[in-house]
Formats: structure tokens, C-alpha cells, sequence
């Protein structure tokens, strides 16, 4: 069992150092917010940390779960930043959803440290963190990726190395975008069921066994019927990974133009005073347009 650090105690990353610490590990966590982490202590145990640098120090593992890019260059770098403490030869497993441009910046610094760096962005929502089975989709070298595989094994459904450094969070990035497109489809389909007449669910039940079948489908049809959207990732931040992959495609040529399209339905979600919604609130845009 290895000591580890958790650094980022929200929807996600509090269940899944809950996980680390149920599986034997010794887990110190920090959050920004130190009544969080004093709550996460007093449900599974391990300790809390004042800074990222305080659970860091001593850690053979380091793990990230923040907001954004801004968020994990504060919890990585400077005075109370975790590299700052991490020992050689430690690795630093980043679970955010972030630029592959900050990604290989922060592996680029950690390398000058001989601390290793796995970017490691995960997919399953809040539902997959609480029961341990996330998708975790990685970048990095072969020898880092190697050694955290079997300290992520605990909240992991699946686990792989697509490539170098920033080919996790590309792979993230091919999720989000296949993700904008289902739940769009799946809106204006059961839209199109509720103005026909019809019963959603007798729809779905049938439409679901076949080719239209998703997991979208499956876990969110009932929630969007009874227009509740409180049961997944945020519109925020959806818009938030999106704007990173319309980006990464200005840098790399590829074209998504569905994906541009479904961020600006995003927006108008947003402007419904839905930012917290979970993401098959795109139905809402459609009922509000009559």
C-alpha cells in the first residue's frame, strides 16, 4: 500500500480518494476549501493538509482532481505547490479535465524535478466515482503510467495508456465531443417524441435496443422526461472542456462543426440560468423554444 496525496475534494475527487483510503492506502487530501477535507477525514479517515505542498510531502503519489487549468498550476507549483515538496521519483497522476498545452507545460516541469507526471483525465460521472468505475484515459511515460495503474485500479472500471505526454487529455478531449453530439440527438429525439404524443418511455424502451441505444440513453432518458437535471456534470463545465477541444481543433485543423454548435446550444442553457444543470439539459433549450 503506497502513500499517497489527494489534492481536489469535489464531486469527483472526493468519492475517489475515499476510494484509495478504502483500499489500504494512506491518504492525506487537501481541498481549497478546508471544511471539505475535514468532513472527507471524518468519513473514511487519513488526514488533511493546509497546502497542496503539506500532503505532497513524504507522498509516493500524488493525485489531482481540480477545476481547470488555472486551478492546477496553483496546486502544482510555487512555494505551497506540490512539486515543491514531492521527493524524486514520485509521480503526479492529474485526474482534471485541462489543455494538453498546460498538461506538457507542468510535465515539462516536473520532468526538471525527476518527478513523474501521468495525465489521467477521467470519464463516468459523479455516479462512476462514487461506485469506482471511471474510465481513466492516460498520457505520460510507459514507467510512470506502470506505476500508478494499480493505485488508480481503485476507482477504475478501465484503465489504459493511449500515449505520450497530453494524449490522455486529447482522449478526453474525443469523449467530450462524442458526448455533445449524443445528448443533443437524445434531446431532440424525445423532444420530438413529447410533441408528437407519444410515451417517452415506451419510445426509449424500444429505441434503446437497437442502434440508437447509448448510455446517455439508458441513464439520463428518465431524468430529462421529469425535466431534472440535477444528476451529472455541469453545463459550466462542459462548456469549459468544449471550449478547450474548439481550440485544440483551431490548433490542430480538424473540423467540429457539430461540436461548435452544440457549445453555443450550451450557452443558451446557460442564459436559461442552467450553468449547474447536468448536460442533458439541452432538452430545456428545446422546450423553451416552444
Amino acid at each position: 500500500m503506497a502513500k499517497i496525496a489527494f489534492l481536489g475534494l469535489g464531486v469527483m475527487g472526493y468519492p475517489m480518494a475515499g476510494h484509495l483510503q478504502a483500499a489500504g492506502h494512506d491518504v492525506t487530501v487537501y481541498n481549497r476549501t478546508a471544511s471539505k477535507a475535514e468532513a472527507w477525514v471524518g468519513e473514511h479517515g487519513g488526514t488533511s493538509a493546509p497546502t497542496p505542498a503539506a500532503a505532497a510531502s513524504g507522498a509516493e503519489f500524488v493525485m489531482a482532481c481540480v477545476g481547470n487549468d488555472d486551478d492546477l498550476r496553483a496546486v502544482c507549483l510555487g512555494a505551497d505547490g506540490a512539486f515543491a515538496a514531492m521527493d524524486e521519483g514520485c509521480v503526479f497522476v492529474d485526474h482534471t479535465t485541462v489543455s494538453a498545452k498546460v498538461t506538457r507545460e507542468l510535465f515539462e516541469a516536473a520532468a526538471g524535478k525527476g518527478i513523474g507526471f501521468v495525465d489521467a483525465p477521467i470519464s463516468g460521472g459523479q455516479a462512476g466515482a462514487e461506485n469506482g468505475a471511471l474510465s481513466i484515459m492516460c498520457g505520460g511515460e510507459q514507467a510512470h503510467y506502470d506505476r500508478a495503474e494499480p493505485v488508480m485500479d481503485a476507482y477504475a472500471r478501465i484503465c489504459r495508456r493511449i500515449g505520450d505526454s497530453g494524449a490522455g487529455q486529447m482522449t478526453k478531449m474525443c469523449n467530450q465531443i462524442a458526448i455533445a453530439g449524443l445528448v443533443q440527438g437524445l434531446s431532440e429525439a424525445l423532444h420530438f417524441a413529447e410533441k408528437a404524443g407519444l410515451d417517452g418511455r415506451a419510445v426509449v424502451e424500444v429505441i434503446s435496443q437497437g442502434a440508437a441505444g447509448s448510455w446517455q440513453m439508458s441513464n439520463r432518458y428518465e431524468t430529462m422526461l421529469d425535466d431534472q437535471f440535477e444528476h451529472g456534470f455541469a453545463v459550466d463545465w462542459m462548456r469549459k472542456d468544449l471550449g478547450i477541444c474548439l481550440d485544440t481543433a483551431d490548433e490542430t485543423g480538424a473540423s467540429l462543426p457539430v461540436t461548435a454548435l452544440v457549445d453555443q446550444f450550451y450557452k443558451d442553457v446557460q442564459k436559461l440560468g442552467g450553468g449547474r444543470w447536468d448536460t442533458s439539459s439541452l432538452i430545456k433549450r428545446l422546450r423553451a423554444l416552444g
